[in-house]
């Protein structure tokens, strides 16, 4: 067997691979077909919790106020409440359908507006812990693989171990607490500082801060940025760490890789341009699936931080019983899992297009 520096190729840098084959565009399109019973079970389960959640919207909507019966059931009848749970849910699916998700109780407001608002600063949020957790997680797999069972493979281990096993609240109140209220180097809540504000364009404020020329504004909003991102991205990094470190002690025993090695190339060469392009592939999907999870699992930090997204509002939503909204948040969080589980399966076949076939 001859590798790709020796003059003939492996498809790449790795084993023989057939050219990308049809079937991964059909594949695509069956993940796509699968969101419609993802949704609909999933709609059907919030809507089910929903509903036999304790508490009455109507009721924390008016708290002490003195209202006489006639205007609770003409609140009720408002919101919909008044009618049977079947009808209830299947005007919501049918609704749904075409793209109206309901009024938030309230904000008086479409559900799909309230959410877009928080939507930016999820999203902002959610890459930089993800460019973070790659940044931390692929770099240490890759060295713990290559220098499996010394010091640095322990280390990285043990690190790993300590990330994995930490919750997320745990970690956001431990870093608050030291970077925040002990050293005062970061902000213990907020998204950026009175008045920082740049002029809204993609209204992610990293962004806005370039495009408006404005370094301070941008400072800050890293400053904000920096303890919720890092909440989010340890666990992540340590599971993509283990992940990746699994897969490169996988791909050194390859036999490609030891004729490469035979051949008198550098290290760095073989670890570059063959191990790593194929322990990619794992962590690709682990990255996708974390990436889905940070969407969930940011509920809690922006509540701890106070950040203005999707997760912080899903929570108050919860708190006040504000049905649609919770119902449409879920959708969304749905919706992006599948489309990233699909988009992995995509440069899974890139980076190894023998699954394809």
């Amino acid at each position: 067997m001859l590798c790709c520096d020796a003059g003939l190729s492996y498809g790449g840098c790795g084993p023989p691979s057939p050219p990308p084959h049809p079937r991964m565009t059909t594949r695509l399109l069956q993940r796509v077909l699968h969101l419609i019973p993802v949704l609909l079970g999933t709609a059907l389960v919030v809507f089910a919790m929903t509903s036999a959640t304790p508490g009455d919207p109507v009721q924390i909507m008016l708290g002490d106020q003195r209202a006489t019966p006639e205007q609770i059931a003409a609140l009720r009848h408002d919101m919909g409440l008044d009618l049977p749970l079947a009808e209830r849910f299947i005007s919501f699916v049918w609704r749904a359908l075409q793209g109206d998700f309901g009024r938030s109780f309230f904000h008086r407001r479409p559900v799909l507006d309230v959410i877009a608002d928080r939507l930016p600063a999820t999203i902002e949020l959610t890459l930089a812990a993800a460019v973070l957790a790659l940044a931390i997680g692929i770099p240490l797999g890759l060295l713990a693989g290559v220098r499996r069972g010394r010091a640095a493979d322990r280390a990285a281990s043990i690190s790993a171990l300590v990330g994995v096993s930490m919750p997320g609240f745990w970690l956001g109140l431990l870093l608050m607490l030291l970077f925040s209220v002990t050293l005062h180097w970061f902000p213990v809540s907020g998204r950026t500082g009175y008045g920082d504000e740049p002029v809204p364009i993609t209204h992610l404020l990293l962004i806005d801060s370039l495009l408006a020329g404005r370094p301070a504004a941008l400072a800050e909003a890293l400053r904000h940025l920096a303890l919720p991102a890092i909440t989010l991205a340890l666990p992540m990094a340590a599971v993509l760490m283990r992940v990746t470190r699994a897969a490169v002690i996988d791909v050194l025993r390859a036999d490609y890789v030891l004729f490469a090695e035979s051949k008198g190339l550098s290290r760095r060469r073989v670890l570059l341009l063959h191990v790593l392009k194929n322990a990619l592939a794992p962590a690709v999907s682990v990255a996708a699936l974390e990436i889905g999870a940070l969407l969930g699992g940011n509920m809690i930090v922006e509540t701890i931080f106070a950040w203005p997204g999707v997760g912080r509002l899903v929570v108050e939503a919860i708190f006040a019983r504000n049905y649609p909204l919770v119902q449409a948040a879920v959708l969304l969080y749905a919706v992006v899992f599948v489309l990233l589980n699909s988009l992995a399966d995509v440069l899974y076949g890139v980076l190894n297009p023998r699954i394809a076939a």
